[in-house]
């Protein structure tokens, strides 16, 4: 966020920017969704509160989505309209866990995670996660976890993943929804990705071997529509009525428009729309892929799927004459215009010589971002 509060301040300036920061949609909200919207607004319809946990229509086509996309049979009931998966996050860390809680997650890994858990009172557990496990957590380094520090209460798992963008395959999500559910520990999965994958494996939902795991998404990331501040939680039946409290009580309903506009997100051209920038997300992933070596970074994590390139800098560092990648990063961005964010965001403990490089702008952006990088790292090395 501090990237974003610089880049804002160059573009109020009148400087040149390239934002490759932000892991947010270049495209919008699909047509559909937009002219409900308007119609809604058109037509005076009633925008009042909502039950907490959302506007049935929505939830029975949050419902109708897991059928058409993983052959899942979700009753409505189970699903919980959000104020974005943040929202999402907040509602089931909190039905779902009590302070002094041990919660596992991936680091690197989205920050998010942890500060809401620790200002929860949760004890956060790192699973550091190297190139060997392709940047996720597997049975192993669970069973060394529990074997270093007790107990776990709690996983956070992210497939795709932020920052890194890998996945776990179906056999390795099997697995760790088995382990959890013998170890008695609650899994969270982090599914807002989903929809934005690049290879064979289109990514498979933790339910499709459970009912125990929470299933976290979003319409922020396939669907583009992150200002509508909209996600959504598939929750186990014994959270359902803890969530409803909850919710009502912090925030007493989603928004409202966004709830209503947000069932033409599942029509057809809806649809069709949020693949169409799946395969611009596809095209511009190629373009940073292929003019990585001219950068002379190092090793990168594998980028199954998201609009992320998480890769190491240390030599970029060194020949910079800074300290670590946030020093690295301000002067880049001062010198350059072009905006990355720093690895510490995602690991306090191995990032300070990484950083992480979004492809979800436009393309024209990313071409000219990549073009002063490149110029850039040549001067500087």
């Amino acid at each position: 966020m501090e990237v974003l509060a610089a880049v804002g301040e160059r573009r109020d300036a009148g400087l040149p920017v390239f934002s490759l920061c932000a892991g947010e949609p270049g495209g919008g909200a699909p047509a559909d969704v937009n002219e409900l919207a308007a119609e809604l607004l058109r037509s005076g319809a009633d925008l009042g509160y909502t039950a907490a946990l959302g506007v049935p229509a929505l939830r029975q086509s949050v419902a109708r989505h897991y059928d058409r996309w993983y052959g899942l049979s979700v009753d409505p009931a189970q699903v919980a309209i959000t104020t974005g998966s943040s929202g999402a996050f907040v509602l089931a860390f909190l039905a779902a866990f009590e302070p002094g809680d041990r919660v596992a997650l991936a680091r690197p890994g989205y920050p998010a995670y942890r500060n809401i858990l620790s200002s929860l009172g949760c004890e956060v557990v790192d699973i550091p996660c190297g190139a060997d496990t392709r940047y996720q957590p597997t049975p192993q380094l669970l069973d060394a976890a529990v074997a270093d520090g007790g107990p776990l209460a709690g996983l956070i798992l992210a497939s795709p993943a932020n920052p890194t963008g890998t996945m776990v395959d179906r056999d390795e999500l099997a697995a760790l929804v088995a382990w959890c559910s013998d170890a008695g520990v609650r899994l969270v999965s982090d599914e807002i990705y989903h929809g934005i994958t690049y290879g064979d494996d289109t990514g498979a939902c933790a339910w499709e071997f459970g009912p125990d795991p929470i299933i976290v998404s979003s319409f922020s990331k396939y669907w583009g529509m992150t200002g509508w501040r909209l996600g959504w939680a598939l929750l186990p039946e014994d959270l359902v009525a803890p969530v409803d409290a909850l919710a009502g009580n912090l925030a007493l309903c989603p928004p409202v428009l966004s709830q209503h506009a947000a069932v033409a997100a599942f029509t057809p051209d809806s649809y069709a729309a949020a693949q169409a920038a799946v395969e611009r997300y596809r095209d511009h992933r190629s373009l940073v892929l292929g003019r990585l070596p001219e950068l002379g970074w190092g090793k990168f994590a594998p980028a199954d799927g998201a609009f992320y390139v998480y890769a190491e800098i240390a030599e970029q560092i060194t020949s910079a004459g800074v300290a670590n990648c946030v020093e690295w990063c301000k002067r880049l961005l001062e010198e350059t215009g072009v905006a990355l964010t720093p690895g510490t965001d995602f690991d306090a403990v191995g990032g300070a010589e990484w950083v992480r490089l979004s492809f979800a702008a436009d393309r024209e952006v990313i071409e000219q971002g990549l073009d002063r990088l490149s110029a850039w790292s040549l001067r500087s090395g």
